[in-house]
């Protein structure tokens, strides 16, 4: 592996949990990549509802949706969160599990859903979740214009980038 321009800091147990569950919720919306091992994996902007305290990732989607199909052809997926007003990023490696579950579909159910779903009780609800098998984050330590000053400053002068952010391993 390259070395890190960042200061590495791998997380472990709770610690992992706390800082996966952290930046996902922050950022909200991730974009959700099915059939990773196939030439032409399909990528989707999606909403996260929840990341729960063993760091599994849930959220709402359709039997309808390409993504339902390609989970049940292979689970391994991959979802990419963005924060970008405060430089954030998170990666995770994971493995799908589609569930109908009328308790699991009143939890994350929200009025958003009301634009694709006939109410609580349609049959297409799929809720997801998504199981870490491996995660990455990149974190800032400064706001993302204190970020950009200090880096508009080391290009100007030359100077080297003084640390301005933190990377590593998720294992949770």
């Amino acid at each position: 592996m390259a070395q890190s321009i960042s200061p590495v800091e791998n997380l472990t147990s709770q610690e992992a949990v706390k800082k996966l569950k952290e930046l996902a919720e922050k950022a909200k919306t991730f974009m959700f990549t099915t059939s990773i091992q196939s030439d032409y994996p399909t990528t989707r902007p999606m909403t996260v509802q929840e990341v729960d305290e063993q760091g599994v990732s849930w959220f709402i989607s359709s039997s309808e949706s390409h993504n339902v199909d390609e989970i049940q052809e292979n689970n391994r997926v991959q979802m990419y969160f963005s924060n970008t007003d405060k430089y954030e990023f998170l990666y995770v490696l994971g493995e799908a599990e589609l569930h109908t579950d009328k308790a699991l579909i009143e939890k994350y159910w929200t009025d958003f859903a009301k634009a694709w779903f006939d109410g609580k009780d349609d049959p297409r609800i799929r809720i997801v979740s998504v199981k870490p098998v491996d995660s990455y984050y990149w974190d800032t330590k400064y706001s993302k214009i204190v970020s950009l000053v200090k880096i508009g400053w080391a290009a100007l002068t030359g100077a080297k980038m003084e640390d301005g952010g933190i990377e590593g391993e998720l294992k949770v």
